[in-house]
């Protein structure tokens, strides 16, 4: 089970969740990277990612869409800003394929995978919004509960790859 950690919130927009995760950083970066795997543990369930397309390098472009209980399918798409394997990862829905801008951007992503010993990983999401009010909204969407859950999954797949 993932050990939560303290982490702070860097300005008042951004929403923060770390934690020690039971798997390598290499394992928990290639779950985050890997088309085939991100499907797996992405989504809260009941939620489901019902497909994934990444392009894993600065500029290349993703699209993953995730699937409510009801069958309803939401797209998201993105950038990613910038790519440091197994250490790092930056993206956005600020822009679409080809740096094509998005009708709404809403945040950028950062997250980092850190060797914590011990076969370990301190991972940290830090979700930048480009208002308050989206900060706001993602936090009563249940950003906290939604990737405190996913991460679990998360590690619970890396653990087996």
């Amino acid at each position: 089970m993932t050990t939560i950690v303290e982490a702070a919130p860097l300005s008042e927009r951004e929403l923060v969740l770390a934690r020690i995760i039971d798997a390598p950083r290499e394992k928990v970066y290639r779950a985050w990277t890997d088309a085939q795997l991100l499907p797996r543990w992405f989504a809260p369930l009941p939620w489901t990612t019902s497909s994934a397309r990444l392009d894993v390098r600065p500029g290349g472009s993703s699209m993953v869409v995730m699937r409510s209980p009801e069958g309803i399918d939401y797209p998201n798409a993105g950038i990613y800003l910038e790519v440091v394997p197994n250490e790092k990862l930056v993206f956005t829905d600020a822009f679409t394929e080809a740096w094509k801008p998005s009708e709404k951007p809403f945040m950028a992503v950062e997250l980092t995978f850190e060797d914590a010993g011990g076969g370990k990983t301190r991972y940290t999401a830090r979700a930048r919004h480009w208002t308050l009010e989206d900060k706001q909204a993602h936090e009563k969407m249940g950003f906290h509960e939604g990737w405190g859950q996913c991460t679990e999954q998360l590690e619970a797949l890396a653990r087996t790859i």
